[in-house]
């Protein structure tokens, strides 16, 4: 089958990955009803339709963290691409760089920012972690430095992991070896086995000097989320505001109080999230939260957004009500455990494409224009 979608890029990696790394990427906590909420409340907003609208050149530039991009969108941090593809934080890196547009690192990644470094001089942005080892931060922040890092993204709606019950019952993060179940089940995905051979044990190279994580992704994943800092506070993240001299994103903010907050304590931004539902299930979406958001902090603090982003449209949906710009996850992760760095290379293009003729149907030529017309590009159904 040849993708012509993200939802089909989607079913090809449900077909190649282990079912243990699939539902690792697909899944989210409990019920899961957050999760499909970040993709359902899409469907209730509706783009405004203009006919007979003179055509001018289209233009899907805009300005986000700073600076201005030839996408509204960028690649968000996922964990462990490495796992989904060999190499994958670089295939996805490169992916991003060929299209000019931003590539964010997770703390929880196969390659390390250096290995990025080595292979890609475009945009690299960071995603911390807050450890319980200060030291260990510091290290990350260092090579961060030392990678030209110009924005940090700082997760904070984890320190208490929410139950994600697909993973339980695979055993992702308890099992800290190939057991000979896990390698019966890693067989059956001869192609996938393949690819990832060619790159060695897959081990997240961030750490692979600390031996008290141990030896292996698997192994190594499960430490280092047992050292996620439960006590993180508004005090931490002012001290980090201090030593960290770019530009400081807080991800994982739901509310206008909390917005509110990070612009208060000299952040330059905040990203929308609820971590693609994988965390506090029954939460908001993300874009039923934007738009209070937005009019909390006023128009000239920077609103990043993910979850439940899938279609050209959602991309258009969420800038018109507040959005500076997007970030993928899910999608391009689909993206490149299908096809690997080509797989990414495709999702951003459809993406490109979908929001260049929505655009176009919607009579408007810019995503300046649409951030000029705001709420009034949109028509909401309350539910």
């Amino acid at each position: 089958m040849n993708p012509v979608n993200i939802h089909d890029f989607r079913d090809v990696a449900r077909r190649k990955l282990p079912k243990i790394f699939f539902d690792y990427i697909d899944g989210g906590s409990f019920e899961e009803e957050t999760m499909r909420a970040n993709r359902s409340d899409f469907s209730r907003i509706a783009l405004r339709q203009n006919v007979l609208v003179e055509p001018r050149p289209q233009d899907l530039s805009t300005t986000y963290l700073g600076r201005r991009h030839p996408l509204p969108f960028m690649l968000g941090p996922v964990g462990f691409l490495g796992l989904y593809s060999g190499k994958g934080e670089i295939k996805a890196a490169r992916a991003a760089h060929a299209a000019a547009i931003p590539f964010c690192l997770s703390t929880f990644s196969i390659a390390s920012l250096a290995d990025l470094r080595a292979k890609t001089d475009g945009p690299l942005h960071f995603q911390l972690y807050v450890l319980n080892d200060r030291s260990l931060c510091e290290e990350f922040l260092d090579s961060a430095e030392k990678a030209g890092v110009d924005t940090l993204f700082v997760t904070v709606d984890t320190a208490i992991t929410g139950i994600r019950e697909r993973d339980v019952r695979n055993g992702f993060r308890s099992l800290t070896r190939v057991t000979p179940a896990l390698l019966a089940r890693l067989l059956m995905r001869p192609r996938w086995l393949a690819d990832i051979a060619l790159t060695g044990m897959p081990s997240v190279r961030a750490i692979e000097h600390r031996p008290e994580f141990g030896r292996g992704a698997l192994e190594q994943a499960a430490n280092l989320s047992r050292r996620i800092d439960k006590t993180l506070s508004w005090k931490d993240i002012a001290l980090l505001r201090e030593r960290w001299t770019g530009k400081l994103v807080i991800k994982g903010v739901l509310t206008p109080e909390d917005a509110v907050s990070a612009r208060d304590l000299g952040c330059d931004g905040v990203v929308i999230s609820n971590h693609g539902g994988r965390q506090l299930d029954g939460a908001s979406s993300t874009i039923r939260a934007l738009p209070g958001i937005r009019a909390a902090v006023g128009n000239d603090f920077c609103l990043m957004l993910d979850g439940g982003i899938l279609r050209g449209a959602d991309v258009i949906k969420a800038i018109a009500l507040g959005a500076d710009g997007v970030m993928l996850g899910r999608a391009y992760a689909y993206g490149l455990s299908a096809a690997g760095e080509a797989g990414v290379a495709e999702v951003i293009a459809i993406l490109e494409r979908e929001i260049s003729i929505s655009l176009a149907l919607m009579g408007i030529a810019s995503i300046d224009q649409l951030k000029g017309s705001g709420s009034s590009a949109v028509v909401r159904y309350e539910t």
